[in-house]
């Protein structure tokens, strides 16, 4: 079934954020592009950091949509042959898969000289990596208030003996067969390509301690919050946003699994060079550094960590920072997308369905 598909509009009420304040620049702008991203305060931050800014410096109209899961809506306006979205910001697997599948765009980097200064893990034929966000192993202060003894590890979660309490993990393969690998004792820089036989092994030893099998980040957040678990897999910006409020929670990047969203261009976009004069723009160090002023992600472009606009305490908090992202693993979306990534998704289906 297609997701209901939300405007921008509708995402910005929900906000409470007043369209006249995410205004793209003039609408006698010659030249323009329909960006979609994923609404709600993430759509709100990158407005402010990234997308405001950069329709001012190149003199264009941004329009704006968003969708919770713009997949099937890329894969319906591809084949319509009269697509209406230019740039999509959505997860890195799907910019790739739709590399594969002809529907996005292949990208030349000489127009995008931003990018091509960026790791070469970072972007692909079809993709710019637009944000890095982690998969981090997250618990309750009140039921593990020291430090030194609180878990750290992919193993120590998997220790229910040292470390008792309720667990919870999310119920889909990506990030978690990488944590189920690592409790096994595979390096982080050693992951790929996964061992899925060992990893589904590692999570069947665990899997009768699993209080939860979560589904959505605010689920995820909720449970650690209301005290149902004790340790659970979570995205960082979730638990960061629970300890703000107050609550005694936290988390360790060390074993994090770094994972991004990317931007890409859909075949056939009806602003197609406007659209890549704007993802070199996106991906501008001074734009990327102003990204975790607003929000919790980590820029994409190393380069934003050297321009002196992320005060230094902010750095320390990112997933993306240096010292945070080399103590975690990299999502490989390749392998994702593989053959045998497809196929280690569709064997979840089978263990998660499994008592």
């Amino acid at each position: 079934m297609q997701p209901r598909r939300l405007t921008f509009a509708t995402a910005c009420a929900a906000a409470g954020l007043s369209l006249a304040l995410m205004s793209p620049l003039p609408a006698q702008a010659a030249e323009q592009i329909m960006f979609v991203s994923q609404g709600g305060a993430y759509q709100k931050a990158q407005t402010i950091a990234i997308l405001d800014p950069s329709a001012k410096k190149l003199g264009i109209t941004i329009n704006q949509d968003s969708v919770p899961d713009a997949w099937p809506i890329m894969r319906s306006q591809v084949a319509s042959g009269k697509p209406t979205w230019d740039v999509v910001d959505v997860a890195t697997n799907f910019c790739l898969r739709g590399g594969e599948q002809g529907i996005v765009e292949k990208l030349d980097f000489s127009k995008i000289p931003n990018a091509a200064a960026m790791p070469a893990e970072y972007r692909s034929d079809w993709s710019v990596a637009y944000e890095f966000y982690s998969s981090v192993l997250g618990y309750s202060l009140k039921k593990f208030p020291d430090a030194a003894t609180a878990p750290k590890t992919w193993a120590d979660f998997w220790d229910v003996q040292k470390f008792p309490g309720r667990r919870a993990l999310r119920n889909h393969p990506l990030a978690t067969l990488e944590a189920a690998l690592m409790a096994d004792g595979v390096p982080a820089d050693k992951l790929y390509p996964l061992d899925v036989d060992r990893a589904f092994k590692k999570l069947e030893e665990i899997k009768p301690h699993i209080t939860v099998w979560w589904t959505s980040g605010a689920q995820s957040a909720q449970l650690l919050n209301d005290g149902e678990v004790d340790m659970v897999m979570a995205w960082n910006g979730r638990i960061s946003a629970l300890a703000k409020e107050g609550a005694k929670v936290t988390y360790t990047y060390n074993q994090g699994i770094l994972q991004s969203t990317s931007l890409c261009v859909l075949k056939g976009a009806p602003n197609l060079s406007t659209a890549i004069k704007f993802l070199n723009e996106a991906v501008d160090p001074i734009h990327q550094a102003n990204l975790p002023l607003h929000i919790d992600y980590g820029p994409a472009n190393p380069k934003a960590y050297d321009t002196g606009v992320i005060p230094a305490a902010r750095v320390g908090e990112l997933p993306s920072a240096p010292n945070n992202a080399k103590v975690q693993a990299l999502m490989s979306y390749a392998w994702w997308t593989s053959a045998a990534g497809e196929a280690a998704e569709k064997r979840w289906l089978s263990f998660a369905q499994k008592k």
